[in-house]
């Protein structure tokens, strides 16, 4: 009787196994082309999968019977096909989309399901950002060109919780998220620079093929947090890479100002077989500036090639070189007390430099990607990057306020003269083992296991001379420098470093509401000095998972932490080193889609708290002791909301919002409940572009605007810290909020020829972004361009 049962069970599994069929394919557009990470569902069953990036698929263990197919993918129309399985089938086929037009016309903000070139390069696994555990915004080339960006502040903007730090001058570009100072800007997956705080980085938009936004700690993908993953996140600056088809641009932009800005853009293949591909851009431009006596000039070239060594294998080189030359403005002053907001409108006819001030940024940038398909579910993807940043910086400085009779002169300054250089040299060797879609019975997995070797080398030279001259900011001054100028000693510094990262993370798909995220990341960071070497060790966990009650919905909460081992060497008061501090970061949100994937609304809490600083001891004076010890709570937590798409057809939208209350919670060095310095607690962005139809067929308008909030010039200090403008136990002012409200106009004349019309700051609001009370530089003022375009 017991056999009998037992012979009947294992038949029937053995029938049901060979019941499971396969299924292959391709996805490929009316040309034959193939489409990239295609969406393939099986709707009476729930069950699906994506292409890879060739376009090809792989679903296992489909039962007998017949089921409805949806293929879909970002640019082309949703496919419907209902196909039989047999029993043991294996079956191939090819599913041809077609180009949905008027989505590609209106189709701006990349961040839904189209998978953005180079997301590996940050996430190091094959998923959308819709699919990711953290928040990430992605902002494509088509809605750079629509709105005219020329910076990555202009186009960051777009994205709630992300503003300018500060300008140093409108020489650098620093960016903050989350209440973090300065976070790193990468170049295609890579640091340009060995500055934590992220100055030091400027870009020209014409090579760039999207932007790519990671909020919060990336401590597994990007290291420590010294190194790419500061706890606010990254910013990555995605280059232009080869097209199979031949095309390209050319385009010249006139403006307010004085601006002449020619670019171009050429691509296609460069054999019959079409293994080789090449693509060359770049940029020239001039211009002066709305204050006197400030310019700058720029040149940028982005050449690439692509080699397909067979169906399964690509490599991909690239170079990206920027040479920028422009007059540093040290901006104006605040003509009161520290606690008091009263910054100084200075006329664009004054200029508080001297004329031969000049700032020279050099980046250069080179890449070797390589990409191996193993198989259908596995594959090997390599790189090498190399940069190279130069900094050449000569320009005047104004001090504290002139003295009289015991009362400080507000509008009187010091005036001195500073010159610095700064080499950095940076290299990253990067190798990762991919897997899509691999099942271990009725478990489905992703994963990524990798490592990363990176070094840089920087070394820097700095002079300076106080006291030149005394100015009026009231008046028109000498901008010429005189021919004798006593410096002060020399400062000169230099570091290289090494790190050795390995990184493991596993998406497991349970069934289709639950999939989980696993992973770790350990690193050695080696840190040479002239005097000490200093060798720190981070492991950096994340865990999280996402809840889909429905196929358009993402619940997902995280938690992941990222070491800060810039200080750990720090010693106490009993001798011994402190070691690395610590982020903790908490997220939860929701991720959704409507109307057939083109609106997306996605909202997310976060938390992150240092809790383990090495904080400086002070004695009774407050003065430093030079030991250090464990404490303190450094806190930021807050919400950010947007919703992105098209609410019609011809109709899109970009919004969102951010609050972030940031706090000194427990710290010796500054006011409890303080906030850092340059931290809005609301940001805010909207943005509409309309297309016409019919009888204004080419025809769009757009607008947008832009919210920062006030924010703290300074730090408050508690009683220990005075560097930089701070006033111990002084409260500091809040720089002002503003708006800035820009216009755009384009008309397509025909399939060549392009006009645009831009006009930024229609409502010429004056605004100030601010480094402390170094820099108080303002945002550009109400300004005109027209852009024409010739496409072939």
């Amino acid at each position: 009787m017991y056999k009998t049962l037992l012979a009947l069970v294992l038949l029937s599994l053995q029938t049901a196994y060979s019941q499971q069929s396969t299924f292959n394919g391709t996805v490929l557009d009316s040309e034959n082309n193939t489409i990239p990470y295609a969406h393939i569902i099986i709707e009476n069953l729930n069950k699906g999968t994506s292409a890879n990036e060739k376009g090809e698929f792989k679903i296992s263990k489909i039962p007998t019977g017949s089921y409805n197919f949806k293929i879909s993918a970002i640019g082309f129309k949703t496919l419907f096909k209902k196909i039989t399985f047999n029993e043991d089938e294996n079956l191939t086929t090819k599913f041809i989309l077609e180009n949905d037009s008027q989505l590609e016309l209106v189709e701006v903000f990349g961040n839904r399901f189209k998978h953005p070139d180079k997301i590996e390069a940050l996430t190091r696994l094959p998923l959308e950002p819709y699919e990711q555990i953290q928040s990430i915004s992605v902002i494509s080339d088509k809605l750079i060109k629509n709105q005219g960006a020329l910076t990555i502040s202009e186009t960051t903007k777009n994205v709630p919780g992300v503003y300018t730090f500060a300008t140093y001058g409108n020489k650098r570009e620093s960016m903050s998220s989350r209440g973090f100072r300065g976070i790193p800007i990468l170049k295609n997956g890579v640091r340009v620079h060995s500055d934590f705080r992220g100055v030091g980085v400027l870009t020209d938009m014409q090579g760039v093929d999207n932007i790519q936004v990671l909020k919060g700690a990336a401590s597994i993908t990007q290291g420590v947090a010294t190194d790419l993953g500061s706890p606010g996140g990254v910013i990555n600056i995605v280059t232009k890479t080869p097209k199979f088809e031949f095309g390209g641009n050319t385009s010249l932009r006139v403006g307010s100002y004085g601006q002449v800005r020619p670019t171009f853009d050429v691509y296609g293949p460069l054999n019959d077989e079409q293994t080789l591909a090449f693509r060359i851009n770049g940029a020239l431009e001039k211009s002066d500036n709305f204050r006197e006596g400030v310019s700058f000039e720029s040149f940028y070239i982005n050449p690439s090639l692509q080699w397909k060594l067979d169906n399964k294998t690509t490599f991909t080189f690239e170079l990206d070189y920027f040479d920028d030359s422009r007059t540093p403005d040290v901006g104006t002053v605040n003509l009161d007390e520290t606690d008091t907001n009263a910054i100084y409108n200075l006329p664009h006819n004054i200029f508080l430099g001297f004329k031969n001030d000049k700032s020279i940024t050099k980046n250069t940038t080179y890449a070797v990607r390589f990409n191996r398909a193993l198989n259908s579910e596995l594959t090997l993807k390599g790189a090498y990057y190399k940069s190279n940043l130069d900094l050449d910086d000569k320009g005047a400085s104004l001090g504290s306020a002139v003295i009289e009779n015991d009362e400080p002169i507000y509008n009187l300054r010091n005036r001195g003269y500073n010159i610095s250089t700064r080499s950095d040299n940076n290299s990253v060797i990067q190798f990762d083992l991919i897997g899509k879609d691999i099942e271990t019975g009725n478990i489905k997995h992703t994963f990524q296991v990798g490592f990363d070797y990176r070094t840089t080398d920087y070394k820097t030279f700095s002079q300076s001379a106080n006291n030149i001259d005394i100015i009026n900011v009231f008046e028109e001054n000498s901008n010429t420098l005189p021919n004798t100028i006593t410096f002060k000693n020399p400062q000169t510094g230099e570091a290289k470093s090494k790190s050795l990262g390995f990184v493991a993370q596993d998406v497991i798909y349970f069934n289709n509401w639950l999939k989980t995220f696993l992973g770790f990341r350990y690193s050695t960071t080696e840190t040479i000095n002239t005097t000490k070497d200093n060798t720190s060790k981070a492991f950096n966990p994340l865990g999280g998972f996402i809840i889909s009650p429905t196929e358009n919905i993402n619940l997902f909460a995280s938690y992941t932490n990222s070491s800060y081992p810039r200080s750990a060497s720090r010693l106490s008061e009993d001798g011994k080193e402190l070691g690395n501090e610590r982020y903790d970061q908490l997220e939860a949100g929701i991720k959704t889609n409507w109307l057939n994937n083109r609106l997306r609304f996605n909202l997310t809490l976060f938390k992150i708290n240092n809790k383990d600083i090495n904080l400086p001891v002070y004695d009774e004076n407050w003065i430093a002791t030079g030991f250090y010890k464990k404490g303190g709570n450094d806190q930021r937590q807050g919400i950010e909301v947007e919703l992105t798409g098209r609410i019609m057809e011809n109709l899109e939208v970009i919004t969102g919002y951010s609050y972030i209350d940031a706090q000194y919670k427990e710290h010796t060095s500054y006011v409890y409940g303080s906030a850092p310095l340059n931290t809005p607690k609301h940001t805010a962005n909207l943005y509409l572009n309309y297309y016409f139809k019919e009888h204004l067929d080419g025809l769009s308008i757009g607008a947008g605007a832009y919210y920062t909030g006030e924010r703290p010039i300074n730090d408050w200090s508690s009683g220990a810290v005075t560097h930089e403008g701070m006033v111990p136990n002084l409260k500091p002012f809040n720089v002002a909020a503003y708006t800035l409200v820009n216009f755009q106009l384009g008309y397509k004349i025909n399939e060549q020829w392009g006009f645009r019309f831009l006009a930024n700051n229609i409502l010429d609001e004056i605004g100030y972004n601010a480094y402390r009370t170094r820099y108080i530089n303002q945002t550009n003022p109400r300004q005109f361009s027209g852009v024409i375009t010739y496409s072939f």
